[in-house]
């Protein structure tokens, strides 16, 4: 990967800094993850799921908008197992959570589970999500500084563009120049991990420390241009292809606890019945969370709902291995990675599971369940 740009003033480049120190000081005195496992291995990733969950079992887990369906509807005071829901969310914080053992479950992208194993975490998918119609409905933009002079992909070329090599980000800058005959070579990539709320981004964007970002779809690259489309701020579209994939990913030393594989055998039903509620409650989602809970005003809450799309849940894996490998075999070569087998990421144990709960083909639980 071509270096980053280095003479970007301090004021958004401090996260980055921040971030890129501590994930450094983590993996330094993180514990080897295998040295650590128990006497005799614990779980074998290729035993079957069990389903006896102690009383003492607690999953961490990031995923504010499925513990708010879920505390909503009080569905957590059915489970066998306790959740502890964490504000962790964004794949630079993951993995530093993973590695703080902070963390059981996280809800990114597709991009951080694959970062993570580059970076020597193993981590497996348990649950993933694309959306309907994901051409029509594409989950990312490109916002444009104000006085870049850029119109289409094609004029990208010798463009500072904001990179984070472990977020998705990373995967639709590399697609958009790809599509435009371009090379990281052909521009200067200014490497910077994003913010969930895309602040760090648009900022870089408003202070001209790049000409190019990647944007989330719907309120962030609204805000960009509320806030800046008087200045000459621009939005472009990327090229059409996919950008869609939310899931759930856990570190493997967590699967080789059967009391915990247990509890997320259940718990990613219960995410998949958590997105079927939000498909079917767009406007009480968009009034009790966006609203309620993160005091949004209801007309930007609405563009949030109505942005995020219709769920799809597959319950066949095999496409989104492909989709996956895709990421691996595009992202690798350009960032100094080996490339590996997509089909590592992901436990097909849990295949089926939140599907089903989506379906509504497992039942809610009514009380604790035999133990």
């Amino acid at each position: 990967m071509p270096a980053a740009a280095r003479s970007r003033p301090w004021s958004a480049i401090a996260l980055a800094a921040f971030v890129a120190v501590t994930i450094g000081l983590l993996f330094v005195f993180a514990p080897n993850r295998r040295a650590a496992a128990a006497p005799g291995g614990g779980l074998p990733l290729s035993a079957p799921l069990p389903d006896r969950v102690t009383a003492d079992t607690v999953l961490t887990v990031g995923d504010p908008i499925t513990e708010w369906v879920v505390k909503h509807n009080g569905w957590d005071r059915g489970l066998a197992y306790t959740i502890k829901w964490v504000r962790i969310t964004g794949g630079p914080e993951v993995t530093e959570a993973f590695h703080a053992k902070a963390l059981d479950v996280g809800l990114g992208a597709n991009v951080p589970p694959i970062h993570a194993t580059w970076v020597g975490l193993p981590v497996r998918i348990i649950a993933f999500r694309y959306r309907e119609q994901p051409l029509d409905h594409p989950s990312w933009t490109f916002g444009i500084a104000p006085g870049a002079q850029v119109r289409s992909i094609a004029d990208f070329r010798g463009k500072r563009i904001a990179f984070s090599p472990s977020q998705v980000q990373s995967q639709i800058v590399l697609q958009t120049l790809a599509a435009a005959g371009l090379t990281p070579r052909d521009v200067k990539l200014v490497e910077l991990p994003s913010s969930i709320g895309g602040d760090v981004y648009t900022s870089a964007l408003a202070s001209n420390e790049v000409d190019i970002a990647p944007l989330g779809g719907g309120i962030v690259a609204e805000r960009y241009l509320r806030k800046f489309g008087d200045r000459g701020a621009r939005l472009l579209p990327h090229p059409p292809f996919r950008d869609d994939a939310v899931l759930a990913y856990v570190p493997e030393e967590v699967l080789e606890d059967p009391a915990k594989a247990a509890a997320l055998k259940q718990f990613a039903q219960l995410w998949g019945r958590a997105q079927r509620w939000v498909r079917d409650h767009p406007d009480e989602l968009a009034r009790g969370y966006y609203v309620g809970d993160q005091g949004l005003p209801l007309a930007d809450a609405q563009l949030i709902v109505n942005a995020a799309g219709e769920p799809d849940i597959p319950a066949d894996w095999d496409d989104a291995v492909r989709y996956q490998q895709e990421a691996i075999d595009l992202i690798a070569p350009q960032t100094g990675r080996p490339r590996f087998a997509a089909d590592n990421l992901f436990d097909h144990r849990f295949e089926t599971l939140a599907a089903a709960g989506f379906a509504g083909s497992v039942a809610p639980p009514t009380g604790k369940l035999p133990r």
